[in-house]
């Protein structure tokens, strides 16, 4: 028989081992890192300072790339906002039974096997994505694994950046078949939409469930046109940009069948960035605040180069990616190279990676390997090991193909293009043009080696030329 001594011995074990348990269950869930992805629409790898801008200011930027991994070999899988959007969302490169996504007709049939944010969501995440998706309204957004959404849908740019958002605010303006919604109802006349929207994410983040991990999207509509700003921050760079020296450089040159910016000096789109920028900073004070900056995965990217450049239609261009290439619409560096920054505290150790080529797509599947330590059938590759410094990959082999052209907007031709390690090809297969870079040695794309190096041209053309096959594309 027990003895009462006994007997009690047994129910202080049982409790013991029972609240061992619920602590460890506890402390399991905590391990799951918060994810934070702050996404700019148009902004330029040189729009930063940390970049090399001398007109920008980004000091919250400039300061988190310091505690950061900063990828200098980063790249968008797109020149333009809807494709380059698609493929970071589905971890895949943007072409769909042999074309390009041009809207959201293609994402919200992706399989669920081959879904990364449904897969994170069902890791026990809370997940929510706040505003530019441009991709489909919010039942496509929820499919795709997002449970909550603010100010996002079919909209690829504002209709203006001041409350009213979906009122024109200059003369003679089109009036756009999609508007933003939800904002106006929670905002008053006159306000920012970039503070809007930042405000609003503050605020999920203060209102979320703190018992379960969050994954939370806040895709700018910043620094996309149209070009508008307050009038506080336009006059105070319009004065900064009017004491700069750009020396000899001349304002446009060239390209395509319009032209390339060549000077960084809209005072209005210099307001934005740093807006922008203010914002972000928010953002990372709150994580801070609320004692979630350890445990909180926090990634900084761009969607593609910055709007430099125009066609037959010359337009209100918005900044330089000078000494870059080109800019948006492009597969020059100016339109694919893009900012990429992320931070774990205590995992990742900061530094720069200037040899690893990556891409936006690569994103989720690093997301997924770290919180469920699983694959999905896709193209993007999970980063952790090239983020714990166990890897780099400085070989890789890229593609992209740009079926979309717009010479009136943009002045850019169709064309497809790879990456092999330091070198880059650029195929304008309506042009039966191919061009040959170094990008280590010549980042400006200046010198064309195609000539002198036929025996790598026509290696890359070769692999190029497989890599659309097997993505069955044809050349329309």
């Amino acid at each position: 028989m027990f003895s009462i001594k006994n007997i009690f011995i047994f129910l202080i074990t049982v409790l013991l081992l029972t609240t061992c348990k619920s602590t460890q269950q506890k402390s399991d869930k905590q391990v799951l890192p918060n994810i934070v992805i702050l996404h700019v629409d148009d902004l330029g790898y040189h729009d930063l300072s940390c970049k090399g801008s001398k007109i920008y200011q980004t000091p919250h930027i400039d300061a988190f790339a310091k505690q950061s991994v900063d990828f200098t070999n980063a790249y968008a899988n797109y020149p333009r906002c809807v494709p380059s959007r698609f493929a970071m969302l589905t971890a895949s490169y943007p072409v769909q039974k042999g074309d390009v996504p041009d809207d959201g007709f293609a994402i919200s049939k992706i399989p669920d096997n081959k879904n990364v944010i449904k897969a994170i969501e069902q890791a026990g995440y809370q997940t929510a994505y706040f505003g530019k998706f441009h991709l489909g309204d919010k039942n496509t957004i929820h499919r795709l694994g997002f449970q909550t959404t603010l100010g996002a849908g079919h909209a690829g740019s504002p209709i203006s950046y001041f409350q009213p958002f979906n009122v024109p605010k200059r003369k003679n303006e089109i009036l756009k078949k999609h508007g933003i919604p939800d904002l106006d109802s929670l905002s008053k006349k006159g306000d920012y939409l970039t503070d809007v929207l930042t405000n609003q994410a503050i605020d999920y983040i203060k209102n979320r469930n703190p018992e379960k991990p969050f994954l939370l999207m806040l895709a700018f509509y910043a620094v996309h046109q149209p070009l508008e700003a307050k009038k506080d921050l336009i006059e105070k760079n319009k004065q900064e940009i009017t004491r700069f020296d750009f020396g000899n450089r001349p304002e446009y040159i060239k390209e395509g069948t319009g032209r390339t910016k060549m000077r960084q000096d809209n005072p209005v789109y210099a307001a934005m960035v740093e807006n922008m920028d203010t914002n972000i900073g928010k953002v990372l004070k709150t994580l801070k605040d609320l004692g979630l900056e350890q445990n909180t995965i926090v990634i900084i990217s761009s969607d593609h180069g910055g709007l430099s450049n125009d066609g037959y239609k010359q337009r209100n261009l918005a900044t330089s990616n000078y000494p870059l290439r080109a800019g948006k619409g492009w597969l020059y560096e100016g339109g694919v190279r893009i900012p990429l920054f992320i931070k774990w505290a205590n995992h990742f150790k900061p530094h720069i990676d200037s040899t690893s080529i990556v891409s936006l797509m690569d994103i989720f599947p690093t997301l997924l390997d770290i919180t469920q330590h699983t694959a999905k059938q896709v193209d993007g590759k999970s980063l952790l090991p090239v983020l714990l410094q166990n890897e780099n990959w400085a070989n890789r082999t890229i593609f992209w193909h740009a079926s979309h052209a717009r010479p009136r907007n943009t002045g850019d031709s169709k064309s497809s293009a790879i990456r092999m390690g330091d070198y880059k090809l650029i195929d304008f297969y309506k042009q039966e043009k191919t061009e040959l870079y170094n990008i280590k040695n010549d980042i400006s794309e200046q010198h064309d080696l195609s000539k002198e190096m036929p025996k790598k041209k026509t290696q890359l053309l070769q692999k190029l030329r497989e890599w659309k096959q097997y993505k069955k594309i044809i050349d329309q």
